[in-house]
């Protein structure tokens, strides 16, 4: 207003960046973390459907998968390091090149999985070699992940860092709809056999030309703001190291923030896939299920920014905290809907749990905690916190959703997993507030 002193903080209210450049940057966000995501989700995509039976061809079907999503499950085990690994580069030497550096890594890495020999060509190295390359998408995406976060909040008017953060997180439901509609093409234009034989492969060695143009567009930008504002003088320790000095609480409040988010959406991407596909428990052809997830992301790719503008309107915690709450209960409906068998509902209880709810805690979250950590050491504190919590939410939810409905016999037992996720999210939220510096 008029006649009122000028202080940083009104100056970055009233004079924002410009708008284009501002798009510009979150365009390139959403692009490089749709094609990150792509990489990622790809190989959980065929763990449901055709590693089993290429990789664990000696076991029972159900234990195969077991297996399968078990080696799934390792990237999340690998996530952290690379966040710690990343987070250091990142607050190092910038946001901007060290997401080029990961999104080459993590290409590399699929291309190669899509050129691994299976186990009817080398036997038990099959399995082993697929273990390590799924150990470097992990280290990669642990470390892109922070990165992109930043890339949009730091560039971003502090009033509007939930809409232009929830562009980041659009990368999510971009990868899954590059990823499914590459299967899905597949599919369609190959028999079973040349399925089997080769057509799975295409996806992953397309991977190459994606990561091209993805690293081609993060070259064209300049580094963030914040971070150039904040690199003064020599650091004497470690990002990471200060991070978890100055930032204990919070570190370990986003990671229980972050449990439903990841812990829920492998349900909803990945288990609910070899769920509905399996013979012994709906019987669904591939492409029901896949078609189901895409029109639900595509829905999450609206609801997202729809989100992100609620947390700028009405607080990031409250909207996450709302959204975990209503993913708790909701959970319970969920799965009756899936086990119906319809394609309609299923496709209803997606759109519901996915694109709409779940995107009530997945929107604000690159607001919420770019906001709880300093910019020094923010790559690494915002890193660690989220993938600690993909360790403990996501690595393995896939695996224990499929050993809970073998133990119990029922959906019911993955619905209360879910949803006691949710609460601790929740909770988790509600006590995690802003860093001084970022509100």
């Amino acid at each position: 207003m008029p006649g009122l002193p000028s202080t940083p903080a009104a100056d970055q209210a009233t004079t924002p960046p410009a708008r284009r450049r501002i798009a510009k940057v979150a365009f390139a966000s959403w692009v490089g973390a749709s094609i990150e995501w792509y990489d990622f989700f790809i190989y959980g995509t065929a763990a449901a459907l055709v590693f089993p039976r290429l990789f664990f061809p000696a076991q029972e079907p159900l234990t195969a998968t077991l297996l399968s999503f078990t080696t799934f499950g390792v990237a999340f085990v690998a996530r952290p390091f690379g966040g710690a690994l990343f987070g250091h580069i990142g607050d190092t030497i910038g946001r901007r090149k060290t997401l080029v550096i990961a999104l080459v890594a993590m290409g590399a890495a699929t291309t190669l999985i899509g050129l691994l020999p299976t186990y009817s060509a080398i036997g038990a190295a099959a399995p082993v070699l697929l273990v390590v390359l799924r150990l470097i998408q992990g280290i990669t995406v642990g470390g892109q992940q922070g990165g992109v976060i930043l890339l949009a909040t730091e560039n971003s008017p502090a009033s509007r860092r939930g809409f232009y953060g929830s562009l980041a997180s659009a990368g999510a439901p971009g990868g899954v709809l590059l990823a499914n509609g590459a299967f899905l093409l597949v599919l369609a234009t190959t028999s079973d056999e040349a399925f089997l034989a080769w057509g799975w492969r295409v996806p992953f060695v397309a991977s190459i030309l994606l990561v091209a143009v993805a690293v081609t567009i993060q070259l064209r930008l300049e580094e963030t703001s914040d971070f150039r504002a904040a690199r003064t003088g020599e650091r004497r320790r470690s990002p990471v190291v200060e991070a978890i000095r100055r930032h204990p609480r919070q570190v370990l409040l986003a990671a229980g923030c972050y449990l439903a988010i990841n812990l829920t959406y492998y349900q909803f991407i990945t288990f609910v896939v070899a769920y509905g596909t399996n013979p012994a428990i709906l019987g669904l052809p591939q492409g029901t299920m896949l078609t189901a997830i895409m029109i639900a992301s595509a829905v999450e790719l609206v609801g997202l920014p729809a989100a992100g503008l609620l947390s700028d309107r009405f607080g990031r915690r409250q909207v996450f905290a709302a959204g975990a709450v209503l993913l708790g209960v909701f959970s319970f409906v969920f799965w009756p809907l899936v086990d119906s068998g319809s394609f309609a509902l299923i496709t209803v209880a997606l759109v519901i749990g996915l694109g709409l709810v779940h995107s009530l805690m997945y929107g604000p979250q690159g607001a919420l905690f770019s906001e709880a950590f300093s910019t020094e050491v923010r790559y690494s504190a915002l890193s660690l916190g989220i993938q600690l919590g993909s360790v403990i939410g996501g690595a393995f939810a896939p695996f224990i959703a499929t050993a809970l409905l073998k133990g119990f016999g029922s959906s019911t037992a993955i619905a209360a997993y879910m949803a006691g996720a949710c609460a601790i999210s929740a909770a988790c939220t509600i006590a995690l507030r802003p860093a001084r510096a970022a509100a």
